[in-house]
């Protein structure tokens, strides 16, 4: 699965680790997250991201 970036704050989501203070479990795609869920870091949602380069 692909690890996905946060454009204004640089947070990285890895669906390897997901987001446990949010109740997203490991394994989650960045693709499956709830619609409301944010980033955990600035509050930007999901269209503020874009897949990382490896």
């Amino acid at each position: 699965m692909k690890k996905y970036i946060c454009k204004p704050c640089g947070y990285i989501y890895d669906p390897a680790i997901g987001d446990p203070d949010e109740d997203v479990e490991a394994g989650t795609a960045f693709e499956d997250l709830p619609e409301d869920w944010v980033c955990p870091m600035c509050g930007e949602d999901t269209t503020h991201f874009e897949k990382v380069k490896e």
